[in-house]
């Protein structure tokens, strides 16, 4: 297997990379009973030596709903073939990888109107107050 590829500047050694096959459900007729097509990856943060301490630190902080014991896994079923599957499984991870070392966004910091913008807003309801003052109808008092 080839190493794979996260973006640029990341690439995992195939060797930090664990396999596991097993007989998958779903379509395949009697195939499915007799392939191993179902193919789980696992990905040690922990023990790899391709991410430095910093980007370590922010996946273990980024994926820690996905990790078990420190580890990744990764499961892909879908395809009828095991060779399908595992390009599934090394997308995924890719992935996942990808979007645990993204920055995270800045947190808005809320802000209150100006005395200003304040000031021009009344004014504009005022306008409008008249505006719609001056189209009312009032009954005149000689009929």
């Amino acid at each position: 297997m080839d190493d794979l590829r996260v973006n640029s500047k990341l690439v995992i050694p195939s060797a930090e990379l664990q396999w596991r096959f097993s007989k998958a459900s779903g379509p395949g007729g009697q195939n499915v009973n007799k392939t191993n097509s179902r193919v789980e990856l696992i990905f040690d943060l922990n023990a790899t030596s391709a991410l430095g301490p910093f980007r370590k630190k922010r996946l273990l902080n980024q994926l820690q709903h996905r990790l078990v014991a420190g580890c990744i896994r990764v499961v892909a079923a879908e395809e009828r073939s095991q060779y399908q599957n595992r390009q599934l499984a090394l997308s995924r991870l890719a992935y996942f990888l990808r979007m645990g070392l993204e920055a995270v966004p800045k947190t808005r910091k809320p802000t209150k109107p100006s005395q200003a913008a304040k000031k021009r807003r009344l004014q504009a309801k005022k306008l409008r107050g008249e505006l719609k003052r001056t189209r009312q109808s009032k009954p005149s008092l000689d009929a």
